[in-house]
């Protein structure tokens, strides 16, 4: 739209520009400051103003202080303190704003994010499923004195025993079996064979303590580890020593409830197949479907009470207390328990036999080119060398393995605290009392998120 002077609004006539009259509503005025030409300085600034020119006011910028800002706006500088030009004198060196509320007086930082402190092998916070599967294999390289030589020691004399017993008792046997007399040989041979039963079942027995305690032993080192503490191998044995009776006796307990399942589903299967007839086929259909039943349950049963051993190490309590603590610590958590230890027990499983599977094929090998007929002890050389290679491979096989998934264990265990009872809490505040030097600081597995309170002073050196 242009500014027509003929423009004539709709019913009207044009209007003439000469005898149009001022609007007073549109008199121009001067700022405050300046005075109207033409009036005293006592007449009134604001006004009506004659036709005319306005005078043109020469443009002058106001002076700059010190600081680098205008002096007629003083507000803007910072409270304190003089910046350079080209410096924000609102920001804080490494603070926040200062002209925003909340800001300090001398520009003292805000706490920014940092991640969870990890004085050890895993962060202290909940762990992601990598973490805990490379945390046991950790454990294994990270102290391999406590780890690797107890499984190996631990091994090594439960090999020696089982060879002393059983092969001392065997023997015994064999010499009496060659030196009775062909009437008594039938009784002595039977004699023989129950006294042979009977010794295996003392390494059977001290295998079953050892590995029980080798688990308490690499629940404890990967507890410290997770702290930044490095036991030694006589400093782990003697933290587990005072818990291997609890070990046992859960052992014992769940050995035996397994044994007396097997027992009576073999019993009724031998019973129906005993009646004959049409109870035959219904034997075999109970022994199917009570052997995936048992499996069903023996792996869910597996796996909610798996983490029983970490908690009777950890927090030093009976079975009883133990098992309802691992009952209620895998509620919720069943198949991620579930998922890492069969991962876990897959992997270890399968380098074993991709190791140990060649030596026996050597061995086998050996052992059919010997000469059945010869009785020179050449012949038996290679045999042997196969046989003692095997073992010791075994021994090295079976101590990986066995720190492996006691570690496993351990983990799931301190991670299930740390997401249901806030463990890494604890955690962070025992490795700072320790880093700060004082010695008092409880034992964190002893202390529940509840509020519970546990010994003071340093329990595991």
């Amino acid at each position: 739209m242009t500014n027509d002077e003929n423009w004539q609004e709709p019913g009207g006539s044009a209007r003439d520009s000469s005898t149009k009259e001022p609007r007073p509503d549109r008199a121009r005025e001067y700022p405050p400051s300046t005075v109207a030409p033409d009036q005293g300085a006592d007449q009134p600034v604001y006004g009506p103003v004659p036709p005319g020119p306005l005078p043109v006011q020469p443009f002058a910028p106001a002076p700059y202080g010190s600081n680098g800002y205008p002096q007629q706006y003083p507000q803007l500088a910072p409270p304190s303190g003089q910046y350079p030009y080209g410096q924000d004198p609102h920001r804080q060196p490494g603070g926040p704003l200062a002209g925003y509320p909340g800001a300090q007086q001398g520009g003292s930082p805000q706490p920014a994010w940092a991640p969870p402190p990890r004085p050890g092998l895993i962060p202290l916070r909940p762990l992601g499923f990598g973490t805990l599967l490379g945390a046991p294999f950790l454990t294994l390289k990270r102290n391999p004195k406590a780890t690797f030589g107890s499984a190996l020691l631990v091994q090594a004399i439960t090999v020696l025993v089982s060879l002393l017993v059983v092969g001392v008792v065997s023997f015994f046997v064999i010499g009496r079996i060659i030196s009775a007399a062909p009437d008594d040989q039938d009784a002595v041979a039977a004699g023989g064979i129950v006294a042979i039963l009977l010794s295996s079942l003392v390494p059977l027995l001290i295998s079953l303590a050892a590995t029980v305690f080798l688990q308490g032993v690499i629940v404890t080192e990967a507890a410290r580890s997770t702290l930044g503490e490095k036991l030694s191998l006589r400093a782990t044995w003697k933290a587990t020593w005072p818990r291997l009776g609890s070990l046992l006796l859960w052992t014992l307990l769940a050995g035996a409830a397994i044994a007396v399942t097997v027992a009576l589903i073999v019993g009724v299967v031998w019973l129906l197949v005993a009646l004959g007839d049409g109870f035959v086929a219904a034997g075999v259909v109970v022994g199917i479907l009570a052997g995936l039943a048992l499996v069903a349950a023996f792996v869910w049963l597996g796996t909610k009470l798996s983490i029983v051993p970490s908690v009777i190490v950890l927090e030093r309590v009976g079975v009883a207390a133990a098992v309802r603590r691992s009952w209620q610590l895998t509620d919720g958590y069943f198949w991620r328990t579930l998922g890492v230890e069969f991962l876990i027990a897959f992997i270890v499983g399968t380098v074993s036999q991709v190791v140990v599977t060649p030596i026996s094929v050597l061995y086998m090998i050996a052992i059919s080119l010997v000469d059945p007929t010869s009785s020179t002890a050449e012949d038996w050389i290679a045999p042997a060398l196969a046989y003692v290679g095997l073992i010791v491979v075994s021994l090295l096989v079976a101590s990986v393995t066995s720190v492996v998934q006691s570690a496993t264990i351990a983990f799931i265990c301190i991670d299930l605290r740390m997401r249901k009872e806030g463990l890494d809490l604890e955690l962070i505040r025992f490795v700072e009392a320790r880093q700060s030097g004082d010695p008092s600081a409880p034992d964190p597995y002893l202390v529940r998120a509840s509020g519970g309170n546990a010994p003071t002073g340093p329990s595991w050196s």
